[in-house]
């Protein structure tokens, strides 16, 4: 894998989980909710309105179309397990941002991603 395909990966990749940390931003902004019949327009507002959910979205659709053009050039049994690439990304930033937990079995689960994310990227 060259390096522009490598940075295509990589940016699908961060895009994703960018993705996914904007979308719990937004939703710890709302708080929960539940859809039903009688609240459906205005939880659907709301959560059009919201700048995290819209910029997660975007997030998303920008992430595709770089997925997209990295497909272009990388074999999928190479560029798709790069995605777990996502959930170290997630893990730290979700520590550092959400003050979530990181607990041993899952610092160990996110090295055991690592070799693995490295083995597949040399193979």
């Amino acid at each position: 894998m060259n390096l522009l395909s490598f940075s295509l990966v990589l940016t699908g990749v961060l895009l994703n989980a960018a993705a996914q940390l904007l979308l719990k931003a937004g939703t710890n902004s709302i708080g929960q909710f539940a859809f039903s019949r009688d609240n459906i327009l205005p939880v659907g507002w709301q959560l059009a309105t919201e700048p995290h959910i819209f910029g997660g979205l975007s997030c998303y659709v920008v992430s595709v179309v770089v997925w997209i053009m990295a497909l272009s050039r990388v074999e999928v049994s190479i560029a798709y397990p790069m995605l777990s690439i996502g959930y170290v990304v997630n893990a730290a930033a979700a520590w550092w941002l959400f003050g979530e937990a990181v607990s041993p079995a899952r610092l160990i689960g996110i090295g055991i991603i690592i070799v693995g994310v490295y083995i597949v990227a040399r193979s």
